[in-house]
């Protein structure tokens, strides 16, 4: 009996000890999981959602120090009026675990468009700060993701305000997605740029080389027309003397014509605007009609084409597509003065 006793004791006295170690561990993995969801959602399926009415900021845990590892931060940024955009501007102290092979694999942050899901950049490393962003409506997306290796400091800050719409036009390009700008607008704003790296540049600032890349990528499904009807045709004169004539007489010579009116393609952007054609051109001094008036027209009319870049508004989200395709523009190969209202050659 005294023995059993001793033992009934000894157990008595051995359970409070346990149940405060179990409950010491429970209190600090809820420490641990409060630290992770201080300023985000660690569940990757889940977000903070923030009201937007005034300017605010978010941030990785700890900035500017080092953030923690092996973390799911998601926010989304809901304007509080429906007619308004919000305009993400990062700290100037930025810095994530450095890329591998120029891609953001590891720690990084990422801003995405909610109404289509398109990423609008994604960034990492500590070379530079990255560049202000616009949302397409009153929401936009932040996610932060850190593996469980090599966390960097200081991490990132990001502070957003409310943008009005009816001031785009007189905020500056560099400032506005190009696709929120009116159709005419980017239309001037591309045809200012004076190399297609630039443009692109322009249109995706964070993946421009990705883009210019896929521009050029071969693809042997469809062999564009440019490269079946790339030769042109030469009408050569015998008569030296009277071919120089003709360079200051009626001939085909260069014009410069906008694709868009050309077209007549309004509701598309093309890069470059503007292609030499051949047209007929000059003087008919040396008529050999009997006519008050001579007038120089084509005789011979053919259809070139030509690879440019198109850019095509998206349907029913903000964006523009981007793609190589084909124009067909008249080329005059061959020049006749008739009579002023003849039809004839």
């Amino acid at each position: 009996m005294l023995l059993l006793g001793l033992l009934l004791l000894t157990s008595a006295l051995a359970g409070p000890r346990l149940g405060t170690r179990a409950e010491s561990s429970l209190s600090s993995k809820l420490q641990h999981s409060s630290d992770k969801e201080q300023n985000g959602v660690q569940d990757p399926q889940h977000e903070r959602i923030i009201t937007v009415s005034t300017n605010g900021s978010i941030h990785s845990p700890r900035f500017p120090h080092t953030y923690p590892r092996n973390m799911v931060l998601v926010w989304r940024l809901v304007a509080a009026e429906e007619n308004v955009w919000i305009q993400l501007t990062f700290d100037e102290r930025f810095g994530l675990e450095d890329p591998e092979d120029d891609i953001c694999k590891y720690d990084f942050v990422e801003v995405e468009e909610p109404s289509d899901g398109t990423i609008l950049g994604r960034w990492c490393g500590s070379g530079s700060v990255p560049g202000k962003q616009i949302s397409k409506g009153n929401q936009i997306r932040i996610r932060f993701v850190s593996d469980e290796y090599f966390p960097s400091e200081p991490g990132f800050c990001i502070h957003y305000n409310i943008v009005m719409p009816q001031f785009t036009e007189t905020v500056s390009p560099s400032v506005l997605p190009p696709s929120a700008l009116p159709l005419d607008l980017l239309n001037n704003a591309v045809t200012a740029f004076s190399t297609l790296e630039d443009l692109i540049r322009y249109l995706e600032p964070d993946r421009w080389q990705l883009d210019l890349e896929d521009l050029y990528r071969p693809t042997w499904q469809l062999l564009g027309k440019a490269f079946v009807f790339g030769r042109k045709s030469r009408v050569v004169d015998l008569n030296l003397l009277k071919e120089e004539v003709r360079l200051y007489s009626c001939t085909p010579r260069n014009f410069s014509v906008s694709i868009r009116e050309e077209l007549k393609r309004t509701d598309t952007i093309f890069w470059p605007g503007c292609l030499l054609v051949k047209r007929c051109g000059g003087n008919c001094a040396c008529c050999l009609h009997n006519c008050n008036e001579c007038q120089c027209v084509p005789s011979k009319v053919t259809k070139k084409y030509h690879e440019v870049l198109q850019l095509r508004p998206k349907s029913g989200v903000r964006g523009l597509h981007k793609s190589l395709t084909d124009v067909a523009l008249e080329h005059h190969e061959e020049c006749d003065c008739v009579c002023r209202g003849h039809t004839g050659g």
